[in-house]
């Protein structure tokens, strides 16, 4: 029988191999053709994030743990460095959709000898490395869950502006079927002092540290996500053709862009058809609204009469309605879209899955916040400008990786991924 150091490497090889497959296996439906798609800077190729997310173990494991590691191609560091200066020279970002090499099959290849290594490493793991590995380690885990959701919005972004609207995958998951959702509740949450952040065991990313002392008013937040009926409501009453509900950078992104909808909602002889995953459907009015930005997200909240909330109140609100991962719409649901509200025995549903919802916060660090020695201080302080905060996860998001204090963060226009409103009031 394994003493416990060996039972938690073979654990550790166990994570390691389902979170590699599951990646591939995300990739399964695609075909040849749309791995090297790129239709716009931030989605990458499907290529692209598999070779990343086995630079990112190479560099960062292998290369600094194995003796006498030999990488599998001299210039794979150069394709698949995405932007950790100290590490060297890269594609721009823009560019990668124009690699017609390595090949898919190359790629493939590489993952192949790279978890081929991994595996060997596990095995053979100097005792005195054996914590700095294993926090790499958990790192390099969680990296590829973030590429996963990454993987699925890119796809679903590329396939999505295809004139066809090809189907990428069938929806697998269950749901019950549920009558439409009643009238929203606003839920009240008691002020005072509140923690905020990550504390205690268990891994989290340095942006969601040291956990601090935060004052916050009284509060009621929304019992539900808005719904595409609710925000077909605010479209009808001039939502987009009107400035009122605008921020100013709002809307010039409204008339630079002609915005007129949600991303991927098209108005076909009088009838509103969204894309999804599993191609072009109408649109559910039961199903909370996705792919809007900040900006969107803020006017229909101000055309409501309510508003967004902080970042800080929706962490106080999930903590104090302690809502059950299991119970949500994530990526392993296999729906890969947001559903109508299931979970009635939860008083605040829809809190964890579905949608990432908007917060009036921005993207800053937490008082007393170091970032990570070395190259891993690029992942998340330098970004801490001119982005805002999401909280809670989707459906394209691993379970597993999503905690009530995960912080999120895009600029304000983004659409792409999957993001929704939860209101808020005092």
């Amino acid at each position: 029988m394994p003493h416990l150091e060996e039972k938690a490497t073979l654990v550790g090889i166990e994570a390691y191999l389902a979170t590699r497959k599951q990646t591939e296996d995300l990739c399964a439906p695609l075909q040849t053709e749309d791995f090297v798609l790129q239709p716009m800077a931030d989605v990458s190729p499907p290529k692209w994030h598999l070779g990343h997310t086995t630079w990112f173990f190479e560099t960062f494991i292998l290369s600094r743990f194995m003796p006498g590691y030999e990488a599998f191609h001299p210039q794979f560091n150069f394709v698949f460095n995405s932007y950790y200066e100290s590490i060297g020279a890269r594609v721009i970002r823009v560019n990668r959709g124009n690699l017609s090499r390595p090949t898919v099959k190359q790629v493939m290849e590489y993952r192949k000898y790279v978890d081929e290594q991994m595996q060997r490493l596990f095995i053979s793991i100097n005792d005195n490395d054996r914590e700095a590995f294993e926090k790499f380690f958990v790192i390099g885990i969680n990296h590829e869950q973030q590429h996963q959701e990454l993987l699925l919005t890119d796809i679903k972004y590329s396939l999505g502006n295809n004139p066809l609207f090809p189907a990428y995958s069938q929806p697998r998951g269950e749901t019950k079927k549920m009558n439409p959702p009643d009238a929203m509740l606003f839920l009240p949450v008691s002020g005072g002092n509140h923690i905020l952040g990550f504390e205690g065991d268990g891994f989290a990313w340095d942006n969601e540290r040291p956990a601090h002392t935060i004052y916050c008013d009284d509060f009621a937040i929304a019992d539900r996500l808005v719904t595409n009926r609710e925000y077909l409501e605010f479209m009808s009453d001039g939502g987009y053709a009107h400035f009122n509900h605008w921020l100013g950078e709002g809307w010039d992104m409204v008339r630079a862009q002609q915005w007129a909808a949600p991303l991927y909602w098209h108005n076909i002889d009088g009838h509103w058809m969204n894309y999804t995953l599993a191609g072009l459907t109408e649109v559910n009015l039961d199903e909370p609204v996705t792919h809007i930005s900040f900006y969107e997200a803020d006017a229909y909240a101000s055309w409501a009469g309510k508003r967004l909330l902080a970042e800080a109140e929706w962490e106080i609100a999930a903590k104090n309605f302690a809502p059950n991962a299991e119970n949500g719409n994530f990526v392993e649901s296999q729906n890969l879209h947001p559903i109508p509200v299931q979970n009635e025995d939860e008083p605040c549903r829809q809190l964890l899955g579905d949608a990432w919802e908007w917060t009036y916060s921005g993207y800053f660090p937490y008082p007393g916040y170091t970032r990570e020695e070395g190259a891993l201080g690029e992942y998340n302080g330098k970004f801490m400008i001119n982005q805002m905060v999401l909280r809670g996860g989707s459906c394209a998001t691993p379970e597993n990786h999503i905690r009530p204090t995960y912080r999120n963060f895009f600029h304000a226009d983004k659409r792409w991924q999957f993001t929704g409103i939860r209101l808020a009031k005092q």
